[in-house]
């Protein structure tokens, strides 16, 4: 068989995979994923978009030969055009770009990135008749329980009961996934709790790691879940790859309080712990003088009133679904923390 028809052959017989948000910490751990598994992958950036980040984390894992396999498109979920050219002939599409902000300042920024971004890559999928849709949301975007019980996926969302806009705004682009699918779009949904994982340290849970490293003396006596972003990754590929279709799923590793965590990151990164707690009345004075200051300087607060109460909340959530639906085993957080922070500890050097 001549060698160009052969090539062209194998070409087709891949998955062509298009994927918003590659350059974050879930898009590259995805993005290595997809290429391991053979698939023909397109990536969505911003022309100013820095992919050192993303040839860090290939190289780290062992991969970086792999890092000029991905093709990159230049656009954002805002451009409606950029976005169905991006996609082309695409079977499978991953929306994981999102706008992350607890400033109150960023609220419509939030609603349009987030809620018209998503609405913006439903109608691209369907406009463009793609096979199946993943789209990556939040534990923030699930109901509370009202009785200090875990959270679970039935969970039903009460509006006064949320403290941010981020939560509200990720609620409604979960919504226009649903749109789609009663308009003819095969979609999953996945809530991941924090995640944790080797990426860029000025974002995300890395600033954890940076803040830590640093020798950090407070915390909070809040509690969250959390996820290794490696188990992220695998599951979204295997829902893709699943018959499930029309459902969404928590992604849980474990449920730590902050102290918990910040111990773990505090031993890998080979700091002393945090030793002080803050109580919620000292937080309180601290958001409304980083308003006055952020009001000041023009500069965005480090902690604002949504942050502020996020840091002491105390919530568990539940991945039982997931566990049962898949046999999925969620790495513990000593494994989560340690692959992080030999990443980060690399970064130091």
């Amino acid at each position: 068989m001549d060698l160009l028809l052969s090539k062209r052959i194998y070409q087709m017989a891949k998955n062509i995979v298009f994927v918003t948000g590659g350059t974050g910490l879930v898009g590259s751990h995805l993005l290595l994923n997809l290429l391991r598994s053979g698939d023909s992958v397109r990536a969505l950036k911003r022309e100013s978009s820095n992919l050192e980040v993303v040839r860090r984390v290939f190289s780290f894992y062992g991969s970086e030969d792999l890092f000029g396999e991905i093709q990159w498109v230049d656009g954002d979920i805002t451009d409606v055009i950029s976005l169905e050219d991006g996609i082309g002939e695409a079977q499978y599409v991953y929306h994981i770009a999102a706008l992350v902000s607890f400033d109150p300042r960023d609220k419509q920024k939030l609603y349009k990135f987030n809620i018209e971004g998503t609405a913006n890559v439903v109608n691209a999928c369907l406009e463009r008749g793609v096979k199946k849709l993943c789209y990556v949301s939040s534990t923030a975007a699930v109901g509370k329980s009202s009785k200090n019980e875990v959270v679970l996926e039935s969970n039903k969302w009460d509006e006064e009961e949320v403290t941010s806009n981020y939560a509200i705004s990720k609620h409604y682009a979960e919504n226009e996934v649903w749109r789609g699918v009663a308009e003819g779009l095969s979609a999953v949904i996945v809530n991941p709790s924090v995640i944790i994982g080797p990426g860029d340290w000025s974002r995300s849970s890395g600033t954890l790691f940076q803040t830590i490293g640093k020798g950090l003396k407070f915390y909070t006596g809040g509690a969250n879940a959390f996820v290794d972003v490696r188990d992220v990754a695998d599951v979204m590929e295997r829902l893709m790859k699943s018959d499930i279709e029309s459902d969404r799923f928590l992604l849980i590793g474990e449920n730590l309080s902050y102290k918990q965590l910040f111990d773990k990151i505090a031993g890998t990164m080979k700091v002393k712990p945090p030793s002080v707690l803050v109580q919620g009345f000292w937080i309180d004075i601290f958001w409304r003088l980083e308003k006055i200051r952020s009001f000041i300087t023009r500069k965005a607060p480090v902690v604002t009133s949504e942050s502020a109460q996020s840091a002491v909340n105390k919530v568990s959530y539940s991945a039982e679904k997931i566990i049962s639906e898949m046999s999925y085993t969620f790495r513990n957080m000593d494994d989560a923390v340690s692959n992080a922070g030999e990443y980060y500890m690399g970064l130091q050097k």
